[in-house]
């Protein structure tokens, strides 16, 4: 998939008219592009990241970055200072993770990125980089499915004589590289496979969550 260069610069950090960090407000940023304006929210949930971007903004350092990685249905990534010419704009610290299950990746989320689980069991955060959540629209069984039961329960299923072929046609979809299509299909399916097999491959998603996904969408 090819990427999208975008410029973006912090203009403003407005929060009741004041610029400092207290850490019980809740602060409004703009962030222009030459494509537009966005403006979100950074909360005090999450005071940590919420003091250290303000701080690089106040600083003008996100001033001329750019969103350097655009992923259609997925998100907007951006903030890399130290791609930026000059020394003084490195950033070589992480900044501790704040995970709260209020915050979750609805269509229009800010939040930090971080380098792999593998990599960084403590899941901190990037210094400077964030990301825009763009997503898509879900359909509920899409978000309702464990996945991992329902592979396990299809496998059941297709060793039963009579779907033979349903295996076979499966396999060719796989085989092909069409993965979405074959996401599909496999989802399609949860009612035979739950009937046939007495299998319960439903996963539970919290109400809100499962509303904002299959309307506003996420990732």
């Amino acid at each position: 998939m090819s990427m999208l260069f975008k410029r973006v610069i912090i203009l403003a950090i407005l929060a009741f008219g004041m610029l400092s960090c207290d850490r019980d407000t809740d602060f409004i940023i703009t962030i222009e592009t030459p494509y537009g304006e966005m403006k979100a929210f950074l909360y005090d949930q999450t005071p940590k990241h919420k003091e250290n971007f303000l701080k690089l903004a106040n600083e003008g350092k996100f001033d001329s970055t750019l969103f350097y990685r655009v992923i259609n249905e997925f998100m907007i990534q951006g903030g890399d200072i130290n791609a930026k010419n000059g020394f003084e704009n490195s950033i070589n610290y992480t900044v501790p993770a704040e995970f709260d299950p209020a915050l979750f990746h609805r269509k229009g989320a800010l939040a930090a990125a971080r380098q792999m689980d593998r990599v960084n069991p403590a899941k901190a955060s990037s210094g400077s980089q964030f990301y825009v959540v763009q997503g898509k629209v879900w359909k509920d069984y899409e978000l309702t499915t464990d996945m991992n039961k329902l592979n396990n329960a299809l496998a059941r299923l297709i060793r039963m004589q009579e779907y033979d072929s349903l295996g076979k046609s499966l396999i060719s979809i796989y085989e092909s590289g069409d993965y979405e299509k074959y996401n599909n299909t496999v989802l399609e399916l949860v009612p035979l496979v739950t009937e046939k097999t007495g299998l319960d491959v439903s996963k539970y998603i919290q109400p809100e969550r499962l509303r904002i996904y299959t309307t506003i969408g996420g990732y």
